[in-house]
Formats: C-alpha cells, structure tokens, sequence
C-alpha cells in the first residue's frame, strides 16, 4: 500500500516526508560511483530486549497481532530478509504453532514463541497513515477532470551500464527517450501538463487535485462517485522521482505555525492552505516530483508491501533494511493509541532508517483523524523467533 508510496504525520509524514505504502523513491541518477553498502539491523548492532511475557500484551491487541502475522507467514518462510536478521527457515516453526494457535490465547503465543531486539538505540518514531476515499468516477464527466493514471508501459528500470545503481543495488527508474538514451521520467508538473494525455492509461477521474495529491501520498484509497458506487486503488508505481514532504516546503515558507495568517501543521492545515489558494497550492504540490501510479483493487483491503492486506491499528510501514517485513513489533510511545503490538507488513518512501514506523489506522473519518495528528516517540522492540539472537551473536 504505501509502498507506496507512500507514505507523513501525515502531518509530520507531511512534514518530514512519508507513506508509506510508497515504496521505490530515489530519483534516477547518471554517473559511474559504485553504491555504497547499505546499513542494515545486522551492520548497525542488536541487542536483547526485555521477556516478551513482561511486556503486558493486550488480550484484543494480541488478537489482531495474531492473524495479522499468520497472514504474513507464507511470505515471511519464503522471502529473504533484508535487514540480515533472519533466515526463512528461523520463522518456520514459529509459524507452524501460529496457524493452529486459538485466537482466545493470542498474548502466551507471542510470549511463548519470541524474544525481544532492540535495533541500534531502540529510540523510535513513529507517524500514520489511513485509506482516504476521495470524489471520484470511472468515467470522465463534468466535475470531475482529474485523471487517475495507471503506470505507463515506458516507465522501466535502466539497463546495466546506461544509468548508476541506487544504494540499494537497483537500477533507478525512468524511460528511455527518442534517441535511445535513459532519462528521468516525467515528474509531476509534466504529468499534470499533459506528459500522458490520450495514451488511454486514465483509470478513473478525481473531483479535487487537493485530495488526489494526499490519497498519492498514501499509497491507496477509495473513490466514490455520485451514484455511491466505489472503485478501490492501491499502488502500482512511482515515477522515480524522490519525495519531498510538503508541510517542509511549507514550514520553510512560513506559512505553518502558529502565528497570525500561518496554517496548522496537520493534514488538516496543510489541505485547507490548498483549497483556501489554489494557484500558490498547486505551485507547492509540483516541488514534490514524485508521482504515483494506481490499479484498481478488487481483493480484501488494500495490499501492503509483504503482498498481503494491511489492517488498520495492526499494520506498521517499516524500513525492511532494518526490520523483517512480516515481523511482530512492539511499540512503547508516548501516544497510547500508538503502543502495543504491530506487525510490519508495509514500507514507505519515506520510512527509513532503524526504528522509524508509520502506523495504519484503516479507512473513515477516525482514521483520516488519528493518522493526520499521529507523532509519536518511545521505544521500539523487534520480535524474532527465540534463538535468534544467539545465532547471531547479540549481546
């Protein structure tokens, strides 16, 4: 979902810049540098946490934790593990007991089963993000001119040798133009002015660029035309270009804070800026270049980065190069909502970095709330499957 892209306090995600479900961001770069290594949990250091059995797990937390991770282990047994903590087969007996385990003892499984890392510091932070629903139809009509794009054929990873590998290794995004050379692809301002008009890639029509901007930002959402018919998006892929949090631009203008003439630094603020200036708001949503693409959702929910439907107040958007998608996590923030157990089934664009989560609080109006204001800071504890942490050593 926010692989999205992604992504913000909304308003601090805004703010710093987030998403999460807004996953491949670092825009295309030319040049011959080899990538350096990237950090990771295992190059960082780990060390061991408290006894899961004293973290006070809640019995309905546990619950949601319990089939959120069930649903995350075919993945997780499969998959390789970028933070360097684990290995596939680490998760299999874990997960074995899991599937059969009664939901009505949900909180002795994670305490049975797992131990505690912390990741470097363990100091956390921790934004939200939601599954907005927008005005908007399949069909082209008055009212209603905003297009919806799915991702364009020509948007392709450069070849070896044309363009420099992203840190991580990948070949940046981008296209190649009319003499064959790799560029960057279109930002946001050449979309906007028609870069992908009449190519037949318009999936749906959005009443209020406004709102089509935030649902961007958070990697998927709803449409819901007139007739209160509703088409679900979810994230298909970014143009390549790197985020940039408007609430920074913003901030960096003056125009949030608290003083006279200034806008809060919410979701909120920021949305009634746009509305209440137009031409001034349009000229700030084109300085974030990144650009993302939809399809249309048909499954349970929207779908996070693991590949599975991510559920509100269980899901968590982490940096994979520091936690193992699919893994449980606890939280302990200065915001009660925010504390309690999670599991990581998304990534952001902006989420990065060791113990940086964005939390996902389903769809509706308490979600667009809580996920608007969400700035939470506290600990943060991975759970792994028990002897993991002798195997690699932590002390």
């Amino acid at each position: 979902m926010r692989r999205r892209a992604a992504g913000l306090l909304m308003s601090l995600a805004l703010l710093a810049g987030c998403g999460r479900i807004i996953p491949e961001t670092g825009g295309p770069v030319v040049g011959t540098r080899p990538p350096p290594q990237p950090a990771t949990a295992a190059l960082i250091g780990v060390k061991p946490g408290p006894t899961p059995a004293g973290l006070g797990f809640r019995d309905d937390n546990a619950r949601t934790a319990l089939a959120s991770f069930v649903a995350s282990c075919p993945r997780l047994t499969r998959r390789n593990d970028g933070s360097g903590l684990t290995r596939p087969t680490d998760w299999v007996s874990t997960c074995t007991a899991a599937a059969t385990w009664p939901a009505s003892d949900a909180a002795r499984f994670f305490a049975n089963w797992f131990e505690t890392a912390e990741v470097g510091t363990g100091s956390s932070f921790v934004t939200g993000y939601y599954e907005p629903e927008i005005a908007g139809v399949r069909v082209r009509q008055p009212g209603f001119d905003v297009p919806v794009y799915a991702p364009p054929p020509d948007l392709v990873r450069a070849r070896p040798g044309d363009a420099a590998p992203l840190p991580d290794g990948r070949q940046p995004l981008g296209r190649y133009d009319g003499n064959g050379r790799f560029v960057p692809y279109w930002d946001r301002a050449a979309i906007e002015d028609g870069a992908l008009a009449g190519k037949g890639l318009e999936i749906a029509w959005a009443a209020d660029p406004a709102e089509l901007f935030f649902l961007q930002v958070q990697g998927s959402g709803r449409l819901r035309a007139p007739d209160g018919s509703v088409i679900r998006l979810g994230y298909a892929a970014v143009n390549g270009w790197d985020y940039t949090g408007l609430g920074t631009v913003m901030r960096a203008q003056g125009l949030i804070g608290s003083g006279p003439g200034q806008y809060p630094g919410s979701m909120q603020g920021i949305m009634r800026y746009l509305h209440e200036h137009p031409d001034e708001g349009r000229a700030l949503m084109r300085q974030n270049r990144s650009y993302v693409f939809f399809r249309e959702n048909t499954g349970e929910g929207p779908v996070g980065a693991l590949g599975v439907p991510v559920r509100g107040r269980t899901t968590v958007a982490a940096d994979p190069a520091f936690v193992p998608l699919g893994a449980p996590v606890w939280l302990q923030t200065d915001r009660p909502e925010a504390s309690g157990l999670w599991v990581a089934q998304d990534t952001g664009g902006a989420i990065k970095g060791a113990n940086r989560f964005d939390s996902f609080w389903g769809a509706g109006e308490d979600a667009r709330r809580i996920a608007g204001g969400m700035s939470a800071r506290g600990r943060a504890l991975i759970l792994l499957p028990r002897g993991t942490l002798q195997r690699l050593g932590a002390r």
